[in-house]
């Protein structure tokens, strides 16, 4: 597992916790548009290619070719959770970007998020670049779910992730920090996604709350 100041262990930003926790219904394989409740509530259901429109003023988000981010995830079958999963997952691939950039300032995070979640991805990626690391290795995603959140609009996207096979490494030396296995590399992320609005035209992560040491996330 990789290792630095912060090195995206548990870390909460959540200014509007209360909309994570009004989170109903699953946009998963386990049920209808009929079990969610509130599912018309808040702005309206932009298709998932609407949501990808302006995909040309996307920035790169690719990654060097030692690090890999894989996501083993259900796509949804609504068209709004399955655009609010794409994005919380470019803006998880934003955040190696950023690491592997070693630029704090990354314009990637920045298209992919509003602030909270926009604060977190500097901080974290701050700390990597303050302590000389770069990330190497596989960083994997799965058990993904998605839930609409009453009164907001929003989807709320949660997420397992694995980190026994993403590790750091030094910019100087390129030496790699091996870690033994534990239940330190198993952590939660939820994402809150705030839909398009008029002058943006995708779905933006605007809370993260990365929980650690998740025993239900073990696989």
């Amino acid at each position: 597992m990789a290792r630095s100041a912060l090195a995206m262990t548990t870390v909460t930003f959540t200014a509007t916790a209360a909309l994570l926790l009004t989170a109903c219904g699953s946009g998963g394989d386990d049920s209808s548009q009929d079990d969610i409740k509130g599912a018309e509530t808040g702005a309206s259901s932009p298709s998932a290619s609407e949501s990808a429109s302006g995909a040309d003023d996307r920035p790169d988000l690719s990654l060097p070719t030692d690090l890999k981010v894989e996501f083993d995830v259900s796509q949804p079958s609504e068209d709004r959770h399955a655009a609010a999963l794409d994005n919380a997952k470019n803006y998880i691939l934003a955040l190696n970007h950023g690491i592997t950039a070693q630029d704090p300032d990354d314009p990637a995070y920045q298209f992919y998020s509003l602030g909270n979640a926009t604060r977190y991805a500097r901080t974290q990626i701050q700390a990597w670049v303050d302590d000389k690391w770069t990330a190497t290795g596989t960083d994997s995603y799965y058990k993904s779910r998605t839930d609409d959140v009453s009164d907001s609009g929003g989807v709320l996207v949660t997420m397992c992730r694995d980190q026994s096979e993403f590790f750091g490494k030094n910019v100087d030396t390129e030496k790699v920090k091996h870690t033994e296995p534990s239940l330190d590399d198993y952590q939660e992320f939820r994402l809150l996604m705030k839909p398009p609005q008029a002058s943006q035209k995708i779905w933006k992560v605007l809370q993260i709350e990365v929980q650690g040491r998740v025993k239900e996330c073990k696989r």
